[in-house]
């Protein structure tokens, strides 16, 4: 029905904004009318025109993308970096409701971990029958392996998250607990800082309670159970990489706490110790906030086929080197078939009701419960008892009667391993629709977060996350099926003392740190190969722009075939076939390795895993140059429109350069990032020369003019000279002038400078190679090309000559960095073998 109260306000705003009968609505109450705690909300939403709202949307939009926020959902065809789904409306509380919610999640928290605590100890909630064994031991995440082992404090449950539902009557029912590695907490941070940028006055007008406090709870209770043995406690973030679903949110806690970002590999473990794998060496680490699922993290122990884990972990957990939040198996508890036994147990342990009930669920291992459950199989939602189940959750009511028998033989066969639950009516929140100026109403739910305090109890993150269907008569939200979000404001003074700031340690002149300590090697490397891959993609993007450039004009046929040439010798152009489609695949081909389409996305792969260390308008500028990017996935390409992008890209490249030489500290992972653009530049000049060299067109003046091109020197060549390219001048600046950063010998001892700077700090054993080729190539005489005495046949002997050369500088260059690569990267010698004490 449509609102017809005469107190309702902005009516356009509402005009397509129906209620759904026996629905919980959070902004109106049942005479349509508006919820005080909402009041203010709309009045502003009131006073603002659609336009002006439109910008506020604009605005929520653009931070998302200028901040990277993404949500990668599988098979997405929006790719693997779907931008994060975020309303402009927030979801609002009232205070006093809220003390109630946050009461009942920290008495839930405070209920799992104890059960968890009693399921991998004395298990005496089993034997007493208050839990069903084969709904425990079925589990693929109760972990045998964890038998016995208790962590600091008897904390099992570091960070918690509940799933909420509110029923019609406005009460709120738990339809499922979080407890392995709960996901959300730092979209919802982030929602909050985008949301109360849109409405920064009614932000602070509400009085909205603040999120800091629950994130410093967590640092405060990781660094005091870590066993450090009087050591500074390094927690590190584990993360199983830029594929998962919530990869943004694992790189913006990392970010937010202050804590490295590493994968199973940037980890390893020595006598039931684990380390961190860093330039200096090995760095022990204390605790491990994990973001892998429970099976995945010790292929040792448990999940042989993990390619994700650090093997040894559970051994370092068992003899108490290390902690590890969660703590190993808690996953157990998520299984939908103990909602309904939580009650009772909260009874036994603790004398009490949960203030929060669960939504009604049944196990079906239970021989009545199997028998109810068959019969109101049509009410029903049927969800699997183990995730180890290849079976889809399902409505009773959407089955046909042949599919319920179906069902229903299926369930009588394993009852053990289904589980009945009552379908949840969500209630529902207005959103913004950008398209036509209105409200609508979506099903939302809500995941809450608590995290432990060190002193048995839980601080609950005031808000949380908000979940919005997407369509109108949807019924389950899900941010795998595309669903939005909404941040969640908690209206109200936050309670008295609750952002009391603990006194922060006091860092004099011994305490200052001036580089990184725990800088893993993989992001290191992974910096080379960002550096490496910023120059190869500027190198191709420069020849490419130089053949296509000639070959649409078409008035130079002699200069596009010597580019044409030099492309083929370094394998960046397709030899056999039209030229066209050459130009084609070196631009765009998928299957051609040397493409420049290829080469991109090698370096936002490589900015992908570095994304920790690049300031935000560094990855503003890879964001942008990625949707520029997207015309090389064009069907029917134009020429013209590629050479504007080629322009493009290689100012784009440029702003790269930038952005290293001004906007990053100049630590390990700078210089390495340096070397790699020393390294890719050198061996592309070196080369591209001797390819030059060799062919015919070095007695062109038309070829000394692209190749000024490609070697971005030709404003220089001409203040300079202020004539056309003649061979010996141009060699002078491309080959030995020490003035231009486009030059081989400029490069060549910037090289040798850098790894003689890197190898002194490591210990490591000087380059002399690369130091003895710019000796040589310093002593080359350009005047011997202008000898009188010289005929053809001397020149070109000559020349050959120092094409030997720069062949030789190119080759020596790669296996600089192919023994960068193992010393520092593979930890192949004793340099990097060395543990590092703090």
């Amino acid at each position: 029905m449509f609102l017809s109260s005469a107190e309702r306000y902005m009516p356009d705003l509402l005009d397509l904004y129906r209620r759904t009968p026996a629905t919980y609505h959070e902004m109106l109450d049942g005479e349509g009318n508006l919820r005080a705690h909402w009041r203010r909300l709309f009045d502003q939403l009131q006073r603002s025109s659609v336009l002006q709202l439109a910008q506020r949307q604009a605005l929520l939009t653009r931070q998302i993308q200028e901040n990277g926020v993404t949500y990668n959902v599988y098979a997405d065809p929006k790719g693997a970096d779907r931008p994060w789904e975020l309303d402009l409306l927030p979801n609002l509380l009232a205070a006093d409701e809220w003390q109630q919610i946050a009461a009942g999640i920290a008495q839930r928290a405070r209920l799992l971990n104890t059960v968890l605590g009693d399921l991998y100890g004395p298990q005496t909630l089993i034997a007493g029958g208050l839990l069903p064994a084969e709904l425990i031991f079925g589990h693929n995440n109760f972990l045998w392996p964890c038998q016995g082992v208790e962590p600091p404090d008897g904390t099992y449950l570091h960070v918690y998250a509940v799933d909420l539902a509110r029923t019609p009557d406005g009460r709120w029912w738990v339809t499922a607990d979080r407890t392995q590695a709960p996901s959300g907490a730092g979209y919802a941070l982030e929602n909050r800082q985008i949301v109360s940028r849109a409405f920064p006055e009614l932000y602070r007008d509400l009085q909205i309670q603040h999120l800091n406090a629950f994130f410093r709870t967590l640092q405060e209770t990781l660094a005091r159970q870590a066993p450090t043995d009087g050591e500074v406690p390094l927690v590190v973030l584990l993360t199983p990489g830029r594929f998962n679903e919530s990869y943004f949110e694992h790189l913006y806690l990392a970010r937010q706490l202050g804590y490295p970002l590493v994968e199973g590999g940037d980890l390893t473990v020595r006598d039931a110790t684990v380390y961190l794998k860093t330039l200096s060496g090995l760095r022990r680490v204390h605790a491990i906030m994990r973001r892998l699922d429970d099976d995945f993290c010790d292929p040792l122990e448990l999940r042989t086929d993990s390619a994700l884990g650090v093997p040894g972990l559970l051994e370092a957990v068992r003899q108490g080197r290390v902690l590890v939040a969660n703590a190993l198996g808690s996953g157990v508890l998520e299984s939908p078939g103990l909602l309904g036994f939580l009650p009772k147990i909260n009874e036994h342990l603790f004398g009490e009701e949960l203030l929060l009930p669960s939504i009604a669920t049944w196990w079906c291992g239970e021989e009545p419960v199997l028998a109810q459950a068959l019969e109101k199989l049509p009410e029903l939602l049927i969800k699997p008892a183990f995730p180890s189940q290849s079976f889809t959750p399902v409505f009773g009511r959407d089955l046909s009667e042949t599919q319920r028998e179906a069902l229903a033989k299926r369930i009588r066969k394993r009852p053990y391993a289904y589980v009945a639950q009552e379908l949840a009516q969500l209630s529902q929140a207005p959103v913004w629709q950008p398209e036509n100026g209105q409200l609508q109403p979506r099903a939302i739910g809500m995941r809450v977060y608590a995290v432990a305090d060190g002193e048995g109890g839980y601080r609950i993150l005031p808000g949380g996350l908000t979940r919005v269907a997407t369509e109108a008569d949807a019924e389950v939200v899900s941010m795998q099926r595309g669903g939005a979000s909404k941040d969640t404001w908690v209206l109200g003074e936050p309670a008295q003392g609750g952002e009391t700031r603990p006194n922060p340690k006091n860092l004099g002149g011994l305490g200052l740190v001036r580089r990184d300590p725990y800088l893993p090697s993989r992001i290191v490397e992974n910096l080379f190969w960002f550096g490496r891959y910023c120059e190869r993609c500027d190198d191709s993007a420069r020849l490419l722009r130089i053949m296509l450039a000639r070959y649409v004009e078409g008035d130079d046929p002699l200069a596009l075939q010597a580019a044409v040439e030099l492309a083929e010798s370094l394998k960046l152009l397709p030899e056999a076939g039209d030229l066209h489609d050459r130009l084609l695949v070196a631009l765009m081909g998928p299957d051609w390795p040397a493409s420049l389409r290829a080469n991109l996305l090698r370096l936002q792969w490589a900015a992908s895993q570095v994304r920790g260390k690049l300031s935000r308008e560094n990855w503003q500028a890879l964001v942008q140059l990625q949707h520029d990017a997207q015309i090389l996935d064009t069907e029917e390409p134009d020429f013209g429109e590629l050479l504007d992008f080629l322009n493009r890209l290689v100012m784009s490249l440029a702003a790269l350069s930038g952005f290293a030489l001004d906007d990053m500290t100049r630590d390990e992972g700078w210089r390495f990032l340096m070397v790699g653009r020393q390294i890719e530049r050198l061996q592309f000049l070196a080369s591209s020369l001797a390819e030059f060299l060799h062919g015919v067109a070095v007695f062109d003046q038309v070829g000394l003019e692209w190749l000024l091109e490609l070697g971005n020197s030709s404003i220089t060549y001409r203040s300079r000279y202020m004539a056309v390219p003649q061979l010996i001048p141009v060699l002078d600046l491309l080959l030995l002038d020490e003035q231009n950063p486009h030059a081989v010998l400029f490069q060549l001892r910037l090289a040798v400078r850098s790894l003689s700077r890197l190898n002194e700090d490591f210990a490591a054993p000087r380059e002399v190679g690369l130091s003895i080729l710019a000796e040589r190539l310093a002593a080359f005489d350009l005047g011997s090309l202008e000898n009188q005495l010289f005929g053809v046949t001397s020149l070109r002997a000559v020349l050959d000559g120092l094409v030997v050369l720069l062949k030789q500088v190119s080759e020596a260059a790669g296996h600089a960095s192919d023994r960068l690569a193992l010393r520092h990267f593979a930890h192949v010698d004793d340099v990097s073998k060395q543990t590092v004490s703090v």
